[in-house]
């Protein structure tokens, strides 16, 4: 019989039943690293084999597992006591209760900044940190606590821009816009830089209108195409686009007309158009804000701005671009869009 000496009340190894010592024989050539190991913790002692010497810091390191595997033996008996359990704690102590996990949830709306960080984002150590500094824990927790918490609340934990949200009702749209409403606000504060709202649209009498219609059954839809004659002057001119650029602090709205459809080459020309406009007067620097049209993020488009933004850095004349693109489908935040409302009514 067997006793494991240590600071808490001494434990002993039962004597072994007739059948157990062939049950450990058969441990000891498992190929299970835990089954064999408790197979060599429970043989030895019961064969009268010596147990191999150890120092005392060794006997420390392993007396919580020594303990463990004599209770499940005295316990479990065999084979059970060679099998691993589960590795989940028997007792789970949460760090938040219910009214912690929400005061928590509504935490995470704020901005960290508010609670003296550098980041306007939250991260998981940092709301583990937070969280214990405005007393919502009792101790220090780490970023899983955090994780696991807020999904007992149904909430997957992403970056924080994604799923906090605010009960603003335009805060969807403060959101998408705050690139755009930065670089509006810093344009306001310098007198050589200017905002300006971009939009173009174009029309042509040969284009295919986009439209829904009923047809009979198992007969497709039928749309006759346009066309005009060789010697029609209108031939070369299929369709008509125009550029519009709004700037509120001129309370002005530039337009042009071009021949065709709305393409790089175009805008380019427009592009360099107004920026003629802006020097004269005495603007520097002009804050571009459009949609994400194909036109606007083509390539082309987009090396001639670095060029004419890298002419003007060297020269120190003309006017530099700053391209701020708007979110996808979102017309309501460029100011240009409601101008062509207008000029429709107006012309009707």
């Amino acid at each position: 019989m067997v006793i494991l000496y240590s600071m808490k009340r001494p434990i002993f190894v039962r004597p072994l039943s007739d059948a157990e010592p062939k049950t450990l024989e058969a441990g000891l050539r498992s190929p299970d690293a835990f089954t064999l190991r408790r197979s060599a913790r429970y043989f030895s002692p019961a064969t009268g084999a010596r147990l191999p010497t150890r120092s005392l810091t060794s006997w420390d390191a392993i007396r919580k597992t020594a303990r463990n595997a004599i209770h499940a033996f005295n316990e479990k008996g065999l084979p059970e006591a060679l099998q691993p359990g589960s590795k989940h704690p028997h007792t789970v102590h949460r760090a938040f209760d219910d009214e912690q996990a929400e005061a928590l949830r509504e935490l995470l709306h704020q901005d960290p900044r508010k609670f003296g960080k550098d980041s306007s984002l939250w991260t998981l150590a940092m709301a583990a940190l937070v969280s214990f500094e405005e007393g919502l824990t009792k101790e220090r927790i780490t970023g899983e606590t955090v994780r696991a918490t807020l999904a007992r609340l149904g909430v997957r934990w992403e970056r924080a821009k994604r799923w906090i949200t605010s009960p603003d009702p335009e805060y969807a749209r403060k959101k998408a816009s705050f690139a755009s409403d930065r670089l509006i606000s810093l344009a306001e504060g310098r007198p050589e830089w200017v905002a300006g709202f971009l939009d173009e649209s174009w029309f042509s009498r040969l284009a295919r209108p986009a439209m829904g219609s009923w047809s009979d059954a198992g007969e497709p839809l039928r749309l006759i195409e346009q066309s005009v004659a060789k010697d029609d002057p209108s031939e070369a001119t299929k369709a008509i686009s125009y550029y519009g650029l709004y700037v509120p602090e001129l309370e002005k709205v530039w337009l042009r007309f071009a021949d065709g459809r709305p393409v790089s080459s175009i805008t380019t020309r427009f592009l360099s158009w107004c920026c003629q406009k802006l020097q004269a007067v005495d603007k520097r620097v002009w804050v571009l804000i459009w949609d994400n049209a194909s036109w606007h993020i083509s390539k082309e488009l987009q090396e001639w701005i670095a060029s004419h933004n890298h002419k003007v850095k060297n020269s120190g004349d003309g006017v530099r671009i700053i391209n701020c693109l708007l979110p996808k489908k979102s017309p309501w935040l460029n100011s240009m869009e409601p101008k062509w409302v207008l000029m429709a009514s107006a012309r009707s």
